[in-house]
């Protein structure tokens, strides 16, 4: 009878291997936090430099968020066909590059291009590593370490915060374009090196040498080696993206789609915008940068508790609860305008909403089986993400129109209650 790897995963002590692979994707996460999170602690900079209207951020907002989708949607899926390590590979390439060119640029048209293209490569990202962690981790303890590793990317965005506020008054943005995209480039050996490849796509896809590179993975986790391969699927018993709508999985598909494009909508328009509203209530360029880190502090503690209150009352309770608190204290927020509880509230508010968030990646990872896991990830991501472009272009929009910061969290307070209603009736099996 053939060895059941999944079962002897679920049953074993996790290993150096593992929590090395884990780590690698979780500083993968840390790399496009920071990516994704330049532009906006660079927003004001750049506005003042090239006299950008608000709609005109608006729009370079979007275009990193729309390269995200486009990632997300026909980048990654390819890692279900050539491995998840190639494709965190070649994604790392087009981000550093992308970045690193970003800081030459001269007119909006450049940044606006740029910003796209390094989208694509994190949008590509972040579904590959949210999908190989879900792989290389036993069941019980899934949801903990994908939120985990995905808490990296507010991690990346408070030190970018961090270095932004030091770095842009006195080097300007450029720099902080330049660091980014080295980082970024620096981040190809690591991979290289510490990242391992799923056994599951060695025993699904069996490319080249599949057989002796699994038994190599395996020996490192003190896991029995196969003798031979299982059986592999005919390419016409599946098609990835057909896959996700089929009957079984349709209802849950697009239930994960709405709730994360809520979600999104509610989230890009925060990370997008905060630094430049909190500027417009009075806050120093310095302060406004850290309303946007706070934010970024308390979302790596609530994704911390997410993932630990999923796995002891389960992933649909715990996210709604933390949506519909996020709503909350977004509808409250003018009663703290003014007062030294703003930044407080900053923090709770990433505390919930990014905890919330970040679950629905961790569902998205456990709805689907590893043959198209990517590909599910992928497009649910995808699918969120036009949520995320629409966000900071209302916002734009809205604050062209002089609505006030209270206004604007009120009025994305609406696609955060929403996100968590629609979570909680997500109805996969696969999902507590």
């Amino acid at each position: 009878m053939p060895l059941n790897i999944k079962e002897l995963i679920d049953q074993k002590s996790m290993t150096r291997l593992q929590y090395a692979t884990i780590l690698v994707c979780f500083l993968m996460n840390i790399i496009d936090g920071v990516d994704v999170l330049v532009i906006s602690y660079c927003a004001s900079a750049i506005a003042k430099s090239w006299s950008l209207s608000p709609e005109a951020l608006g729009a370079v907002f979007s275009s990193g968020l729309a390269g995200m989708t486009v990632g997300a949607l026909l980048l990654a899926p390819f890692a279900d066909k050539m491995g998840r390590k190639k494709m965190i590979l070649l994604s790392a390439v087009l981000v550093g590059v992308s970045v690193l060119l970003t800081a030459y640029t001269t007119n909006l048209n450049q940044l606006i291009l740029l910003r796209f293209l390094s989208g694509i490569g994190i949008g590509s990202i972040l579904a590959s590593t949210a999908a190989l962690t879900a792989e290389f981790t036993p069941n019980k303890s899934k949801d903990f370490w994908v939120s985990m590793v995905l808490a990296g990317y507010p991690v990346g965005a408070v030190i970018a915060g961090l270095v932004a506020a030091l770095v842009v008054p006195s080097s300007g943005w450029q720099m902080m374009f330049k660091l980014a995209g080295v980082a970024s480039l620096i981040s190809i050996t690591i991979i290289y090196f510490f990242m391992s490849e799923s056994i599951d796509f060695y025993l699904k896809k069996q490319p080249k040498l599949a057989l002796e590179k699994a038994n190599s993975i395996l020996d490192k986790m003190h896991l029995p080696k196969l003798i031979e391969l299982p059986e592999k699927l005919p390419k016409s018993a599946a098609i990835p993206v057909g896959k996700l709508v089929s009957k079984e999985y349709k209802r849950a598909t697009f239930q994960i789609w709405t709730a994360l494009f809520f979600a999104f909508g509610c989230l890009y328009f925060l990370i997008s915008w905060i630094p430049k509203l909190a500027e417009s209530t009075g806050l120093s360029m310095e302060l406004a940068i850290y309303a946007g880190t706070v934010f970024n502090i308390g979302a790596f503690f609530g994704i911390a508790l997410q993932g630990y209150c999923s796995s002891k009352i389960g992933l649909k309770k715990t996210i709604t609860i933390f949506m519909i608190i996020t709503a909350i204290l977004m509808a409250i927020f003018k009663l703290f305008i003014g007062s030294d509880w703003i930044l407080l509230l900053f923090a709770l508010i990433g505390f919930t909403l990014q905890g919330g968030f970040v679950g629905l990646y961790a569902v998205a990872a456990r709805m689907y089986p590893t043959e198209f896991r990517t590909t599910g990830v992928g497009w649910a991501i995808g699918a969120g993400r036009l949520g995320g472009v629409i966000g900071p272009a209302l916002g734009g929009i809205l604050v062209g129109m002089g609505l006030s910061m209270a206004t604007n969290f009120m009025i994305f307070a609406v696609p955060a209650m929403l996100s968590g209603i629609v979570t909680y009736y997500i109805s996969s099996k696969e999902i507590s």
